[in-house]
């Protein structure tokens, strides 16, 4: 049986602790902060390694709280090298000053099977992540914040995090593009993947008890969310679930297909979202076109707190910033930070 629940009295707790430790310098005296959101850079192929200084310039300029990055620290068709997607990552992570939060994605381990990729096992790429990024409480950046880890460092789930940060709790959740690394019937064995059937059977294992796990930690955010009053949450992840397809009355998010690795996860951050007072924001990048909207779940069934970001991605380098203020409707408001010469 997974052992994915914790008392809430002592998440609460734990929570109130590292809310009061993670103030920051940079934050208001009227209450606001702000912070960034970046991701789905730098990609090789898109020769934007020269981008990278201006942009992290850019962010260590703007006086902010913290930084999170969505996935994808290298593009779909680059060798899966430990120094690729660990060292070189961690080392851009750390020229960051404010703190900064990495959250993985499918170019780091789900597709490290392809060929052009590397020909990896997907589930050894994930183990290096966790051992390698994953291996502290803290964040990254030359400023360190507190993170909540869902597991223990190193440790299966040890990507998910939280931290509370001025009323406002936030999320970090291992859900990646590749339809969240389950492989539906038919899609296995490929002449561009290395991929055996007992390889694919162990993926959508490790889907099934991941989905879970990561269901679970979206439930305990939300609760305590509840019980401190918070105004607003929000959850960072990788993939776009199908957000990007044509929207018409009779597209659902929920049930298309080649998307159905992110079906439950949905569901339960739609129930999640309608049973919160407050402003909800999902935040992913994948797809690389900077977006604002309201795509849950159709026309005449909106969910009016909810709120969805994509981020900038190659060859586009550039960042989000977010401004929070508990005190307004709304909570979050997004500009994006158009960087020169990029």
């Amino acid at each position: 049986m997974l052992n994915i629940g914790v008392c809430a009295g002592a998440l609460l707790a734990a929570n109130m602790a590292a809310a009061d430790a993670n103030s920051g310098e940079h934050d208001r005296h009227d209450g606001r902060f702000e912070f960034a959101l970046w991701g789905d850079m730098p990609y090789a192929k898109n020769g934007d390694d020269p981008k990278i200084p201006a942009l992290i310039h850019s962010m260590n300029s703007a006086h902010l709280a913290f930084t999170i990055f969505d996935g994808d620290t290298k593009d779909g068709s680059s060798i899966c090298t430990d120094e690729l997607i660990g060292e070189q990552a961690i080392e851009r992570f750390n020229q960051i000053k404010a703190p900064t939060v990495y959250v993985p994605g499918d170019n780091e381990w789900t597709d490290c099977h392809r060929v052009n990729n590397g020909g990896y096992n997907a589930l050894e790429r994930l183990d290096f992540i966790r051992r390698t990024l994953f291996n502290v409480e803290q964040s990254f950046g030359q400023h360190k914040m507190a993170l909540e880890h869902q597991g223990s460092v190193t440790a299966p789930y040890s990507e998910n995090t939280r931290w509370l940060h001025k009323g406002v709790v936030f999320v970090g959740l291992n859900i990646p593009g590749s339809n969240n690394n389950k492989v539906n019937d038919g899609d296995c064995l490929s002449s561009k993947s290395v991929r055996t059937q007992a390889d694919c059977d162990a993926d959508n294992a490790e889907y099934a008890d991941r989905n879970a796990h990561n269901i679970a930690w979206l439930k305990e955010s939300f609760q305590i969310a509840k019980q401190r009053h918070a105004a607003g949450v929000m959850v960072v992840m990788q993939a776009d679930p199908g957000f990007d397809l044509p929207e018409t009355e009779t597209v659902n998010e929920r049930l298309l297909p080649g998307y159905n690795g992110y079906t439950a996860f949905l569901n339960a951050l739609a129930a999640e979202t309608q049973a919160f007072n407050g402003q909800v924001v999902l935040v992913h990048g994948d797809t690389h076109f900077f977006k604002i909207d309201k795509p849950l779940f159709s026309q005449a069934n909106m969910l009016k707190n909810f709120t969805r970001v994509e981020t900038f991605g190659s060859p586009n380098v550039h960042w989000v910033k977010v401004t929070v203020d508990p005190s307004s409707k709304n909570v979050f408001h997004f500009d994006p930070v158009i960087v020169p010469g990029n």
